[in-house]
């Protein structure tokens, strides 16, 4: 909780205690209205201020002003009437206050500044220089510098191998699953993680020009480009503010102005003054500031017991309007992690060509390594591995329980002239060999979720037109993976930019007739979870970034939420409408009551509270989501 939370929060309280205090104390006359306006003040004074310098910008009428307007007139009718009933006033300020305080605390919790998350920006560079490694701010890197990445740092500038063969986690830049190996002569973008060896780079460009930079300049400019819709209140108070005020300027001078002139009677000034300070207790939109804010807040807390966690109103609001959504690949509708899922062609039992593939693969770190491993269930027993040699971006092989083995690609089955069988299944392809013989294939690849083609099938019966796929995958994988749930169109091989400028052609074509999601994980995504109109991140497994870039947080990560938090917000904004339908309905009709003289105090305080009340347990509603 922030400190200025804390603070309204120590207000409200304070008010409260004092409030319900001062209802029993039994004191009358002027030290009445001078104790009741210790809460009002305590409570009010920063919505005042506001009005104030609202008046003074020339920015009169909006909600902090009718809110002024309206408890000012609740103590001067009081003072009016000498019934030193100032609870209304109070109680009305306390009210929205409260309002004000879940509407803080729900975004504020939800949303840290972005510098804080976005790790992927390098402390520093290793510059060799007279035979030692010295480390240097990124930003004093020449063009043309000669720099070292250890295992386990990220490449800090752009820039190409000169000496070394290492493997890449380029995730945060591609969201690729599969590493790259690179060597000698092959360019490396920024951003990227060294995971085996120490490799040499001449950089190619300056930081400032870097892929890394890139990607924080987009989310920056993406982020101030974004749309937000604007609050209700504040619209909806331009026009009803000034009419009620003028209303009942027109209500406390007219009737006996036209009295004296025009009828010759006694103006009767004390009968409409009363109207007018009763028709803006009446006009008090205590309602709208309350149920309003609490139906969203009530939506957004629906929303998080069903494991959606919504940052905002505005965000639950745009969310409801969307009719695109736009899906990374990786980590989004697919695992992320590399599994074994097909043995083909094999020569012996498939449990044994995994075993001989996870021993001979026993010494390496490579995540393909990794996933033979793990589908072989145990610990590798290496006494009974020998001669193992890792052959550059080809594979390895060893001597196990005697038996030479081969494990890699189809270059390494060529450099050993084993005749191999192609395999047509996407994903990574590891063939065998043993004893100089084909043993056959195991497909490793990255595994769709199993919600996944589930998930786009409801997002289509939520009313969502088109369903979209950007990845920087392969466009083979890309392709195979989309046939697979279902979606309608798919764009791959992309970097953050490409991302980026794809959604901007995509909402160019929404014109305003929808809203557009993406849907994504890695940090690569921050940039266009910043530029759609609603971004949506995967929290469990998503990156900092993109969690905080985002809009709308996942929190187990799975596909099904999306479409169960398009419901959510559809049911909160058809609640949100409910209440202003009613509540402008009914303050109409008392308005237009006390005008006429056919309503007193007695009606005001039912439009102002008793409307709030039944508004405020409509709004509850929302909190209600399990069956959506």
């Amino acid at each position: 909780m922030s400190k200025k939370q804390r603070i309204l929060l120590a207000r409200i309280v304070t008010a409260a205690v004092l409030l319900v205090a001062l209802h029993f104390a039994p004191v009358t006359g002027w030290l009445r209205f001078g104790l009741y306006l210790v809460p009002y003040l305590v409570i009010g004074c920063d919505i005042l201020r506001k009005a104030a310098r609202g008046i003074r910008n020339r920015q009169i009428f909006d909600e902090n002003f009718l809110m002024a307007v309206a408890t000012v007139g609740a103590i001067a009718l009081a003072l009016y009437e000498q019934s030193g009933d100032y609870t209304e006033a109070v109680a009305v300020m306390l009210f929205y206050q409260v309002g004000e305080w879940f509407q803080s605390y729900a975004v504020g919790r939800s949303r840290r500044n972005i510098s804080e998350l976005m790790d992927i920006r390098p402390d520093c560079a290793n510059v060799e220089r007279d035979g030692g490694l010295e480390q240097v701010d990124p930003d004093e890197v020449e063009i043309g510098t000669v720099i070292v990445v250890q295992p386990g740092e990220k490449v800090p500038i752009d820039g190409v191998v000169t000496e070394g063969a290492s493997t890449l986690n380029t995730a945060a830049l591609t969201g690729e699953s599969l590493p790259r190996d690179v060597r000698t002569g092959d360019e490396i973008l920024s951003g990227c993680i060294n995971m085996t060896g120490v490799l040499k780079l001449r950089t190619t460009k300056a930081f400032g020009e870097s892929t890394v930079s890139k990607i924080l300049d987009l989310v920056e400019n993406a982020s101030s480009r974004k749309s937000r819709s604007e609050n209700f209140i504040s619209r909806f108070a331009r026009v009803y503010t000034p009419a009620v005020c003028g209303a009942a300027v027109v209500l406390a001078l007219l009737p006996p102005l036209v009295r004296m002139a025009v009828l010759g009677l006694a103006p009767a000034w004390g009968t409409w003054v009363y109207r007018a300070l009763t028709f803006l207790v009446a006009s008090c939109p205590c309602a709208l500031v309350i149920s309003i804010p609490l139906s969203f807040f009530a939506g957004i807390g629906g929303a998080s017991n069903a494991g959606v966690l919504v940052k905002g109103s505005n965000y639950l609001e745009t969310l409801s309007q969307t009719r695109t959504v736009v899906f990374d690949k990786t980590g989004t509708l697919t695992r992320g992690v590399f599994e074994v899922n097909g043995i083909h062609h094999s020569a012996m039992e498939d449990a044994r060509l995994l075993e001989y593939a996870a021993l001979a693969e026993s010494a390496s770190s490579h995540p393909i390594s990794r996933s033979l491993q793990q589908a072989y269930g145990r610990e590798p027993d290496r006494s009974r591995v020998t001669d193992i040699q890792e052959h550059s971006g080809s594979g390895v092989t060893a001597v196990v329980d005697g038996h030479t083995v081969a494990a890699g690609n189809d270059k390494l089955m060529d450099r050993l002239g084993i005749p191999y069988i192609a395999c047509h299944t996407v994903g990574t392809i590891v063939h065998m060999a043993v004893d100089g013989r084909y043993a056959g294939h195991i497909v490793i690849s990255d595994v769709v979720k199993p919600d996944a083609a589930e998930a786009v099938r409801r997002l289509k019966a939520a009313g969502v037109r088109k369903t979209v796929m950007l990845t920087g995958d392969a466009q083979k994988v890309a392709d195979q993976v989309a046939a697979q749930l279902g979606i309608d169109q798919v764009c791959a091989e992309l970097l953050p930019a490409d991302k980026v400028a794809r959604v901007e052609a995509l909402l160019q074509q929404e014109d305003g007739r929808g809203k557009l999601a993406f849907v994504g994980d890695g940090i690569n995504d921050a940039p266009v979870l910043r530029r759609a109109d609603i971004g949506i991140a995967m929290g469990a497994m998503g990156s900092d970034a993109a969690i905080e870039a985002a809009d709308v947080v996942l929190m187990d990560d799975d596909p099904l939420k999306i479409s169960k938090a398009i419901r959510i917000s559809r049911k909160c904004l058809r609640i949100v409408y409910e209440n202003i339908v009613f509540a402008i309905g009914i303050k109409l009709i008392c308005l237009l009551l006390v005008a006429l003289g056919y309503a007193n105090m007695w009606l005001a305080i039912f439009a102002d509270v008793g409307v709030m009340i039944l508004a405020v347990l409509n709004a509850i509603r929302a909190l209600f989501v399990k069956k959506l």
